[in-house]
């Protein structure tokens, strides 16, 4: 097909060189929690950015005609909700999601997305430590045909030690196990193709891994600087015990990237790893016996193969329970396997069905 031309998506609308000249919405999804200092200034600047791209004699790449804000309250103490409701009043354009409690960034980020309607999904940190002045930027740069967009703060206005140092790492290993290229994982301003913020299966604390996600459902992606700024007013809800965390939630990642649908290679795997141990290990205390006279019921190396065996069956055992819940979590709930990035020629699926 010509570059030029565009492609249209399983949605019907165009992608590629050319969906930048679709009128399109977007949503800025913005978790909160304990912010009733910054919300307003946050308001007035995410209104400066996106306002004057609704001005038809203005040059507008990213073809965004309307947009809207969608911040989710995820269970404050203070009076956020209270200058939300007053916000809500006076902007139709802000739309407020009230949780009932604090469940954490990661469902409040789903909260958002779920309830956005934007053809464009925009996200940013309530803190305004991010810009809300680069999201038509990220914008210009989504309309050169990219998937997701994310920032990469340039210059990181937070305490070495605590904030970058460890981000450091926690990126490096992020970036070592599971192959992404993206720079700065911990960078909340970015701008995603709605489908693909919708698929992403958001839970837990998996909201750090968004590239990583992204990355899985076959997005393609790019990073750009973008400004940060010292907070200056609210507090901070980093601790240190999250970097921690991260590594359990690598594993996690690892394994919905590469195993999700083949359990079995994973455990099954490991499974067969121990028993060709344990066999290695029976045959060193056969070897023992018949050269070197050794009594085989006193021989730590039987009890090791046994217990070698016996674990690699109980891995192998795992990884078929695994299939099954794998097969049962596909066709119960009617998933898909896999996600289309556009089609050509083909009737919508309820269309065949019904012929």
């Amino acid at each position: 097909m010509d570059e030029n031309r565009g492609e249209y998506t399983v949605e019907g609308k165009l992608s590629g060189p050319l969906k930048a000249q679709v009128e399109r919405k977007i949503s800025v999804v913005i978790p909160i929690k304990e912010e009733e200092e910054n919300l307003g200034p946050l308001h007035e600047r995410v209104t400066q950015a996106l306002a004057p791209l609704l001005d038809r004699n203005r040059p507008n790449p990213a073809g965004v005609t309307d947009y809207e804000m969608v911040i989710v309250d995820d269970g404050s103490r203070d009076r956020s909700y209270e200058v939300l409701t007053r916000l809500a009043a006076r902007d139709h354009r802000v739309k407020v999601v009230k949780l009932r409690r604090n469940y954490g960034q990661t469902p409040a980020l789903r909260a958002g997305i779920d309830h956005a309607t934007g053809d464009l999904i925009a996200t940013m940190d309530g803190d305004l430590q991010n810009d809300p002045a680069d999201l038509p930027l990220l914008l210009a740069k989504h309309a050169e045909g990219y998937d997701a967009v994310f920032g990469e703060r340039a210059n990181r206005q937070d305490g070495y030690w605590l904030r970058k140092f460890p981000s450091r790492i926690a990126n490096w290993m992020i970036r070592w196990v599971t192959g992404s290229t993206t720079r700065d994982m911990g960078c909340t301003l970015r701008v995603l193709d709605g489908q693909l913020a919708r698929d992403l299966p958001l839970y837990g604390e998996l909201h750090r891994f968004i590239p990583v996600l992204c990355q899985m459902q076959g997005a393609r992606m790019i990073q750009v600087p973008v400004r940060h700024h010292p907070r200056v007013a609210g507090v901070t809800k980093y601790n240190l015990t999250r970097t921690f965390r991260v590594v359990l939630d690598i594993i996690t990642v690892k394994f919905l990237h590469n195993y999700l649908t083949r359990p079995m290679h994973f455990l099954g795997g490991i499974g067969l790893t121990f028993m060709v141990l344990g066999f290695f290990s029976l045959a060193a205390t056969i070897g023992m016996k018949v050269l070197g006279g050794t009594d085989m019921t006193g021989n730590p190396f039987l009890m090791l193969s046994m217990l070698l065996v016996l674990i690699g069956a109980q891995s192998v055992g795992l990884g078929l329970l695994g299939e099954l819940l794998a097969r049962t979590y596909f066709e119960s709930q009617g998933k898909r396997s896999y996600a289309l990035s556009a089609t050509l020629n083909l009737e919508p699926p309820a269309t065949r069905k019904a012929a």
